[in-house]
């Protein structure tokens, strides 16, 4: 999943990473690059806590959409592409089938994602499970 992320530093001070579409998702670090690093585990730990307690994972808005409610010279938007599958410690080896076309578009789409196929499969049933819940 790809959440849109904006940083903020204040003179001395590192670089606060906050997730608008994960209330109370937040991070740091030192530099840019530390700091969208270190959200990314802080990403994964707020939608693991939600998976756990059995709430909607919310899916992720556009920067474009979010920064109507979030404006300021200070802020730097960037996206974080995390790898829902990386969540469970205990890793299950199912068989499935599936048209071979559909198989190609999905290896197609996570590869330019940057994704393996296993991630992007739990990505999208976490999506689907997300906008269908409510």
């Amino acid at each position: 999943m790809k959440y849109a992320v904006f940083l903020e530093k204040e003179s001395n001070s590192d670089y606060g990473v906050t997730v608008p579409d994960l209330p109370g998702c937040f991070s740091a670090g030192t530099t840019v690059e530390e700091a969208l690093e270190n959200v990314q585990e802080a990403i994964l730990t707020h939608v693991e806590g939600l998976l756990m307690d059995n709430d909607i994972v919310p899916n992720p808005s556009s920067i474009e959409k979010l920064k109507d409610g979030i404006n300021s010279p200070k802020i730097i938007w960037s996206i974080v592409n995390v790898d829902i599958a990386k969540l469970s410690k205990e890793v299950k080896r199912i068989n499935i089938t599936i048209p071979e076309n559909i198989l190609t578009k999905i290896d197609s789409f996570a590869q330019r994602e940057g994704e393996t196929r296993s991630g992007f499969l739990a990505s999208a049933a976490i999506e689907y499970i997300s906008q269908h819940s409510m």
